[in-house]
């Protein structure tokens, strides 16, 4: 509140600032807006901010009844399904450079494949969706626009079954498919709107020439922030009441617990007196009351029971992130002590993790023996596949491991971390070139996937074709949001000498879009428009 008197000249020189503000975000009423019908190209900067007039609603009478008028959606005003997008790639641009992202191929590879059990339990999904892991020990998850949604490693470990996790997914899910970032834009808008009326008073009651005129111009002002402050908690918490429920309907169709969100929400309110001085982090982002508890509990009692036994998949992600937790010697003691007091969920997982402990300490005598002992409890599974190469490559058993790559990859051919491991135990063999035809077939299965081209850029740099070499280290810095490095890689590229004609075109043609949509960043940042800064979580 403003508890201090404004004079006449005061007022009016907040209300100026305010209105010019808010002018800068939300069209006056009546103006006449206009919008571009062509499509913008790749490299063409998109507005984020799209100051649009809705089009005047036509009421349609079909066989002489009245039918109400399409609304439609209020955030297309301000961000198309395009524009969301390219918003949300630019935040992942900083998010994968933010030092946090976990570059992890199983636990990512992982949540992907949870992530869009969920997206597909209900169709019309609006856009493809991507999961990812941050290495943050805080419980929280977060969405971004587009179809980019975060989980941070606290939280994976803090869920205690598959279902929680899905509950989890599908409340994040819902705030993409329901385009909440886009609709909050909307909203602060029309909240603005709202403000400028009361503002109009403010002003009114500054040109009074009564003598209670400052205190009616403070009043209106106090009343105008108030008012704004409310309808964003309001609006906040609808948001998070539809992701409740329609995230529900959503982890339901897919086949798990319905009572697992409220599990979830019960385990975090007895997890925050874990913390000193503070609820955990999902609390903050995810306003929690009993209220949400309870209606979380009423949903799933109108649902018939169902016992949903969780996957292999996600016990041995859990072991794992859970092998990466303090030093390598208090990793491989807690799974040991777990073992030999089978105190654990799941004993297949348990010596996984143990496994992955010892190659963390670079124990590999120990490793091996662990590896035998998991492979005869285990039934055939692409993590183990995966940990056994990693086993033998770092062994430097490396004959050995690119048989086992070779022969798991027939039977997970899109398994990342076999695609990842595979060329780079090659590699390390000195056969570069039968990992550039592996890596050109992977790569035309998956073209963005930035690591993917670094490993290019290693196989062709020990090749000396150093055309291709900087240009796929370009893609990789492009992936991560290093548009810069791209374009000096690209030049670098260019200048190489050593490609044909179409390759020397291929990368002339690049480096001038990475360079069109370099300038168009910076223009963006000129602009003011470099707000998306992920130091937080969004809702």
């Amino acid at each position: 509140m403003l508890g201090t008197r404004l004079t006449q000249h005061a007022a009016r020189r907040v209300i100026t600032g305010a209105v010019a503000i808010s002018l800068g975000f939300a069209p006056l009423a009546g103006t006449a807006q206009t919008v571009s019908t062509t499509q913008t190209s790749p490299t063409t900067q998109v507005p984020i901010f799209s100051r649009t007039q809705p089009p005047e609603p036509k009421i349609e009478n079909k066989g002489g009844q009245q039918t109400l008028p399409e609304l439609g959606d209020p955030s297309q005003t301000l961000l198309s399904g395009a524009q969301e997008r390219k918003l949300g790639e630019a935040i992942m641009y900083q998010v994968r450079s933010s030092g946090s992202y976990l570059y992890d191929p199983e636990v990512n590879s992982y949540l992907n494949e949870l992530g869009n059990r969920l997206v597909t339990a209900i169709p019309g999904a609006p856009f493809d969706f991507e999961f990812f892991a941050m290495s943050d020990p805080t419980i929280n998850a977060f969405a971004l626009p587009g179809g980019f949604v975060g989980i941070n490693t606290g939280l994976i470990l803090l869920a205690q079954s598959e279902s929680e996790l899905a509950s989890v997914l599908g409340h994040e899910i819902t705030h993409v498919t329901q385009h909440h970032m886009a609709r909050s834009m909307a909203h602060q808008r029309d909240a603005t709107l709202m403000t400028l009326a009361a503002l109009a008073a403010a002003v009114l009651a500054s040109r009074s020439r009564s003598s209670s005129s400052g205190d009616m111009a403070s009043a209106a002002l106090a009343g105008a922030q108030g008012l704004a402050i409310q309808t964003q908690i309001d609006f906040t918490r609808q948001n998070e009441e539809e992701a409740d429920r329609l995230g529900f309907e959503r982890t339901y169709a897919a086949g798990f617990d319905p009572n697992a969100m409220s599990v979830f929400f019960n385990r975090l309110m007895r997890a925050s007196s874990w913390f000193e001085g503070n609820t955990p982090s999902y609390f903050k982002d995810h306003p929690e009351t009993y209220q949400r508890i309870a209606e979380a509990q009423a949903r799933a009692f109108s649902k018939p029971f169902r016992q949903v036994p969780d996957s292999l998949d996600f016990q041995m992600v859990r072991a794992l992130l859970k092998s990466y937790e303090g030093t390598p010697k208090q990793a491989i003691a807690f799974f040991q002590d777990a073992i030999a007091e089978k105190k654990y969920n799941n004993e297949i997982a348990a010596h996984y993790g143990l496994v992955a402990s010892y190659l963390r300490a670079e124990d590999f005598k120990h490793a091996q023996e662990e590896l035998a002992t998991l492979e005869k409890i285990a039934p055939p599974h692409p993590m183990i596949e995966g940990v056994a190469g990693q086993v033998l490559m770092q062994s430097g058993q490396l004959k050995q491991a690119i048989t086992r790559y070779e022969a798991a990859l027939v039977r997970y051919p899109s398994k990342m971390q076999l695609i990842y491991d595979y060329p780079d135990a090659l590699l390390k063999d000195n056969q570069p070139e039968k990992a550039a035809a592996f890596l050109t077939t992977q790569l035309q299965r998956f073209p963005r996937d930035g690591p993917l081209h670094q490993l290019a850029a290693k196989t062709y740099a020990a090749l000396g074709k150093h055309l291709l070499e900087h240009q796929h280290l370009a893609e990789f810095y492009a992936w991560q949001g290093n548009l810069r490095g791209a374009v000096t890689q690209l030049e670098l590229a260019v200048k190489a000498g050593d490609g044909d004609f179409y390759q020397t075109s291929a990368a002339e043609s690049r480096l001038r879009a990475v360079r069109q949509e370099l300038a168009d960043q910076d223009k963006a940042v000129g602009k003011g428009h470099s707000g998306l800064n992920v130091s937080g979580t969004v809702n």
